[in-house]
């Protein structure tokens, strides 16, 4: 299957890219610059340097292509791509998969697809644009990851400790994390690109729900753990990002294994921190 990718050079695109080349894919992505350019082509796939938000560009390669697969999701890109990206692939079989994320859903000690929406300031703005899509009559997946981890990156790498300097934990480290391994979510996105059905969201988390100072506790490596108020973490990090992170999440991603037949293999949140990629 020939599929335009955005977002290929970044930790979830590349994730994506990988797995799809290794799925005997072809992959057209557009990326800002020659070096990102670079990246794609050593991964396998064929770049353009271009601007997401050309809807010229847009317009002709999911033309040209058998699906689309949208990571480069931002509140600036989203509305003018979807709108572009469903014109094109209206009156086809092509499937486009669309991403999202579990913040959308709050507070919840057991997130599911039929959960209801109550997302934080900081990602209310994708509401819209996901209505849209799941309005169209093509054929559309959200994909919702939990917290993303893995490769040594992503959120979690805020609680890295070299062993000396202080590891903050978020609020007091209460709340439950919903997550998965970078990896394991670039192969439900080809199953979900496979699969090819109206699909609505597809929430991806291993069923691992650690707390934040579980988190903490597993990245540290010997550094001290220090708790804050909800203000302080506000102060540090920004309001409405705190706001997300100080948000309880569980999900066990049932339906990701029972409709797509996923299957995730890589270590956990905590065994990853711990003795893995995270690791200095």
């Amino acid at each position: 299957m020939h599929v335009f990718l955005t977002g290929a050079s970044g930790y979830i695109g590349s994730s994506v890219l990988r797995a799809l080349v290794a799925h005997g894919h072809d992959v057209t992505a557009i990326v800002r610059s020659d070096e990102k350019a670079q990246v794609v082509r050593d991964a396998g796939g064929r770049a353009f340097v271009e601007d997401v938000t050309d809807t010229e560009v847009v317009e002709r390669l999911a033309h040209e292509a058998d699906a689309v697969v949208h990571t480069a999701s931002a509140k600036d890109v989203d509305a003018a791509f979807v709108r572009t990206v469903l014109d094109a692939l209206t009156g086809t079989p092509k499937p486009f998969v669309h991403t999202g994320g579990i913040f959308t859903f709050g507070n919840s000690t057991d997130i599911s697809e039929q959960s209801p929406i109550d997302p934080p300031a900081m990602t209310s703005w994708r509401g819209a644009n996901e209505a849209v899509v799941r309005a169209s009559d093509v054929r559309t997946t959200i994909v919702a990851p939990g917290i993303v981890y893995g490769r040594g990156a992503g959120i979690p790498a805020m609680f890295v400790g070299d062993g000396e300097h202080e590891v903050r934990l978020v609020g007091d480290g209460s709340q439950r994390w919903a997550t998965v391994h970078v990896d394991d979510l670039g192969e439900l996105y080809v199953l979900a690109l496979e699969r090819a059905e109206q699909d609505g969201y597809v929430l991806v988390a291993t069923g691992d729900n650690p707390t934040v100072r579980e988190i903490a506790e597993a990245g540290a490596h010997g550094s001290p753990i220090v708790a804050e108020s909800v203000d302080a973490s506000r102060e540090r990090l920004g309001t409405a990002y705190a706001d997300a992170l100080l948000m309880h999440q569980e999900c066990s991603g049932a339906h990701a294994r029972s409709a797509y037949g996923w299957n995730p293999t890589r270590p956990s949140l905590l065994e990853d921190l711990a003795d893995g990629s995270y690791v200095r």
